[in-house]
């Protein structure tokens, strides 16, 4: 839990009164003031139903505590809302920068370094998330890696659950074949599974592609775009995620992190799956590893390559 969060859920805890006349027994009374002050609403709610059967004959002053608690937790609710839309366009955003390096297999077989940043900002209906990552290695005066790609997806939010996205990417990657690819595309998404520790969602639209091929010729494909993204907080101190997609277009490959590109020329299929591990603070270690297969790659290119990275990912 952040700063922020610990102070509110102890003011919260701090305030709520419980009757003059009351007989709730001290052991329990610090019981249910110990989950209010957790800031958890499912604790609290399992804690004051334990206290309620355990002791019959304080249903009343249980259920004003709970009440207290509702309302301080509604009257939060209240106040958050209103600071996302008197927010301006820079404020409230999160990001993380992560650094570190990757062992790769396929069209060229070394150890390298690996960056990449991600920038989100979520408002009541919309959000903006921006990433960029780039792969870089030299052996013996000769570049042998040179992977570089930055997305911005703009969504703007229907309900709870179903959402429109838009999405400009670029990619660079002279050793797949290409030297400059360009990706627009837009269409609807849906999380399909939504709670505190798992998310699982997918997306689908048309897209265009325009790619530069390394030797100079260039081609520009209509296609369909597929992704899907799960995200499984495993414990406080560990977390999961895979992303996988598949694009179909042509002489084209699929969109990194989650993305799909489906042609009759060519196939790609791209899946990433990740595991980070909290050091200390906003530092996390993560170990990730993706495969990228295409069917139809470029002349000169195999078709499977996969990418092991070890990083370090710093949140803010």
């Amino acid at each position: 839990m952040s700063r922020t969060a610990s102070a509110v859920a102890i003011i919260i805890a701090a305030s709520i009164s419980t009757p003059a006349n009351a007989v709730l027994p001290a052991p329990v009374k610090a019981m249910i003031d110990a989950a209010i002050a957790s800031g958890n609403k499912q604790d609290v709610q399992a804690v004051a139903k334990l206290a309620k059967a355990t002791n019959p004959d304080d249903h009343a002053e249980i259920d004003a505590i709970m009440s207290s608690f509702n309302k301080q937790l509604a009257a939060k609710a209240e106040a958050e809302l209103r600071e996302k839309q008197e927010a301006g366009f820079f404020e409230h955003w999160k990001g993380q920068g992560e650094l570190g390096g990757f062992r790769s297999t396929g069209n060229t077989s070394n150890l390298g370094l690996s960056g990449g940043i991600k920038l989100a900002k979520d408002a009541i209906k919309w959000r903006l998330n921006f990433l960029a990552r780039a792969d870089y290695q030299r052996s013996a005066g000769v570049t042998t890696r040179d992977q570089l790609s930055a997305t911005i997806e703009p969504n703007y939010k229907f309900d709870e659950s179903l959402y429109a996205y838009g999405l400009a990417q670029f990619e660079r990657d002279r050793f797949q074949g290409y030297s400059a690819r360009y990706t627009v595309s837009g269409g609807l998404g849906y999380e399909l599974v939504k709670t505190k520790d798992l998310r699982l969602a997918i997306k689908a639209g048309p897209a265009i592609r325009i790619t530069d091929f390394a030797d100079g010729e260039s081609k520009s494909s209509l296609a369909a775009l597929v992704g899907l993204d799960l995200d499984w907080k495993i414990s406080d101190h560990l977390k999961f995620s895979h992303d996988a997609g598949g694009t179909y277009a042509s002489d084209a490959k699929g969109f990194t992190s989650a993305v799909a590109v489906i042609d009759s020329d060519n196939t790609t299929f791209n899946a990433t799956s990740a595991l980070d591990a909290k050091l200390l603070g906003s530092l996390s270690a993560r170990f990730s590893y993706t495969i990228e297969h295409e069917t139809n790659p470029a002349a000169g290119s195999i078709k499977t390559d996969t990418l092991s990275r070890a990083t370090l990912v710093y949140d803010f």
